[in-house]
């Protein structure tokens, strides 16, 4: 029942004249009322019908839009929230009902055909490979000619369905009165820029996860299942906007110079090469006021050639291990994107692709799920020949719930010792992952004294027995090496600083439990220096390398090796000549100078970034003018139609 109103124009008047007046008011408010009602109920039907379009049957929307634990109902809201915003505007009821539902519709159904022909969900940054999206038509015509006709009748229906209910909606929907706009503009207005600020999925934010909104993103299916289309696609949109660099063209790629060392003959007798990257390996007696006996990692400060400078901190590894097998830089990159996971579509020039063209195999090993950071498809996409995962791989000794380092290593030396040409093997370890549960070892053989809370200490005495048992399977990998009569080359470097939660602010390593994004050169160094092992089994440890980005690594591994190339020796020479780091917000040269907030101005740009920068543009998301003379040996094999996929063995 709406309870009576009163209004001071209707004081003084006579009685029928108050009752009158009443009951329009109450008229008034009960059509509000009941146009918000019709608002949420069209929202959740939209919401209905966009999961039931994406994925493709409506057995999973039940949990979904029920669980307690999963966002449907926030979604709900912000669809809501979004019709009353544009009702507002337009200054008609209801009226945005026919731009959410095709705005939302589209997109779900896109995802639904994507899932079908190449398994992955739709991403905002798939508009930028719309010529890839346009060839899956003739294959989708040519495998469902049926669907493709009903397609292209559907959509011409639609258009003209749309355009007639929009011209009637316009004449015959209900106006909304200057007050009722502005009042929907006010509150809206404010809650779609909180609800856009809270959408940065490398941040964490107390509203969303009281809304339940949780970014998965190194798996984006499960972020699509968990979250809904609607929310994992706009969890995705911050890594869409790839801008074109000002004054990227052919004239400019032509202008960078390339020295011709495509086709230099390299070494007399070709070394193996083993990249080993390390998860969360650090070295922890960096902590102040800490003592650990036997030191935890022996081998690898003995062969310690440097450090890497990891661009991330506690996680996200993939963006790590992206600038080392390519060369390339998160740094130019929109914050926040995981370029495994939205740009890596097409062949990609890798270090594989290199050690191709020189004949070797080119292998890639994880002991886990080959889904996870989309490592299937984008080991493809660099051109490995072979991904082992654990699915593939012999059953491994586990440490908790990971597969040890020291089973890995043994797979790695029974695999080379099978092999009958030079290889390239990269492999990412697994057992230094946290959380640093107590009682993951049998037994702890590290001791730690200092002043430390009974969980720093359980965390900490877990973390530092894992770096004892990793340096211990390298010393075994680095004395298997030493054994044979071909040379081998092992890089080891760790990914990131292990999520050691409170022990850092504890024991007073850094103030927060994570990692600064922004501040001096020492401080950025001491939370996210790793050790870097650069070792071979004839010529020793490579030494001095200081403290390099994982881009640089490349560069250093085939020096190490005796090779040179355009640019991975070339133009990353020139680069780590002068600039150590190249981060996103700071750029550092050998002699610790200093340039932050380097990319707010390109006009000032320094030339050899700016080149830098257009090189990677150019291959990722450009037209490739520079492939042939910067990469030779990967447009050889794109050209010869050599580049195989990755085969899970």
């Amino acid at each position: 029942m709406i309870a009576p109103v009163s209004s001071p124009a209707l004081a003084g008047k006579p009685a029928i004249l108050q009752k009158l007046g009443t009951a329009r008011q109450q008229s008034a408010a009960l059509r509000q009322l009941l146009s918000l009602l019709l608002t949420f109920l069209s929202s959740l039907l939209i919401v209905i019908a966009v999961e039931w379009v994406a994925r493709g049957e409506l057995t999973d929307i039940p949990a979904y839009l029920l669980s307690p634990s999963q966002p449907a109902f926030t979604t709900v809201g912000i669809v809501m929230l979004l019709m009353l915003l544009l009702d507002a505007l337009f200054g008609r009821a209801h009226q945005s009902l026919l731009v959410v539902a095709p705005l939302v519709l589209i997109p779900a159904f896109l995802s639904n055909q994507k899932q079908h022909y190449l398994s992955d969900p739709f991403y905002p940054s798939d508009f930028l490979f719309a010529r890839q999206i346009m060839e899956l038509m003739p294959v989708m015509v040519r495998e469902r000619p049926w669907t493709a006709v009903a397609l292209a009748f559907g959509i011409i229906v639609s258009i003209a369905a749309l355009a007639l209910l929009w011209r009637y909606a316009w004449r015959h929907a209900a106006r909304l009165s200057r007050k009722a706009r502005v009042m929907r503009l006010s509150v809206c207005l404010p809650l779609a820029a909180l609800f856009v600020s809270q959408m940065d999925a490398t941040q964490y934010s107390f509203i969303r996860e009281k809304l339940r909104i949780i970014p998965i993103v190194w798996d984006q299916k499960e972020n699509y299942s968990y979250n809904g289309f609607i929310l994992a696609f706009s969890l995705n949109l911050p890594m869409a906007d790839v801008k074109v660099p000002a004054g990227y063209g052919q004239n400019a790629m032509d202008a960078i110079p390339a020295r011709n060392y495509g086709y230099l003959p390299g070494p007399r007798q070709k070394p193996d090469v083993i990249m080993l990257m390390s998860e969360s390996f650090w070295d922890s007696t960096r902590l102040p006021n800490l003592t650990f006996t036997p030191d935890p990692m022996p081998t690898i400060r003995a062969a310690q050639s440097g450090h890497v400078f990891s661009p991330e901190f506690g996680g996200m590894t993939a963006n790590v291990e992206f600038e080392a097998l390519t060369g390339f830089s998160n740094a130019f990159l929109p914050y926040g994107s995981i370029p495994y996971q939205q740009y890596v579509r097409k062949p990609i020039p890798s270090l594989a692709t290199f050690f191709r063209g020189q004949g070797y195999a080119a292998r890639a090993l994880h002991p886990f799920s080959g889904w996870f950071w989309n490592r299937n498809e984008v080991y493809k996409a660099f051109g490995f020949e072979e991904f082992h995962t654990e699915d593939t791989m012999p059953p491994m000794e586990k440490r908790g719930i990971f597969a040890s380092d020291d089973s890995l290593m043994k797979e790695i030396m029974r695999e080379g010792d099978e092999m009958d040409r030079p290889f390239f093997f990269f492999a990412v370890t697994l057992q230094g992952h946290g959380p640093y549960e107590p009682n993951r070892y049998a037994e702890n053989t590290v001791g730690i004294k200092g002043d430390l809370t009974d969980a720093d200490r359980d965390a900490l005495a877990t973390y530092a027995q894992g770096i004892r048992e990793s340096d211990q399977s390298l010393k075994m990998l680095m004395d298997w090496a030493s054994r044979r009569d071909r040379e081998t080359i092992i890089v080891l470097w760790g990914d990131h600083l292990p999520p050691l939660g409170s022990v850092y602010p504890n024991t007073g390593y850094m103030p927060e439990q994570v990692a600064s994004r922004k501040a001096p050169l020492d401080v950025m160094k001491r939370e996210h220096e790793t050790p870097l092992v650069i070792w071979s089994s004839k010529k020793g440890v490579r030494k001095d390398v200081g403290t390099i980005s994982p881009s640089q690594l490349p560069y250093h591994i085939l020096k190490t090796a005796g090779y040179e190339h355009p640019f991975y020796t070339g133009f990353l020479g020139r680069v780590q000549k002068k600039y150590n780091i190249v981060d996103r917000y700071q750029l550092a040269t050998r002699d610790n100078r200093t340039f932050p907030d380097w990319s707010r101005n390109e006009q000032d740009l320094d030339p050899m970034v700016r080149d830098y920068r257009y090189l990677q543009h150019d291959v990722m998301f450009g037209r490739k003018y520079g492939l042939d003379r910067f990469f030779p040996s990967h447009a050889w094999l794109v050209n010869q139609g050599s580049y195989s996929a990755a085969r899970h063995m």
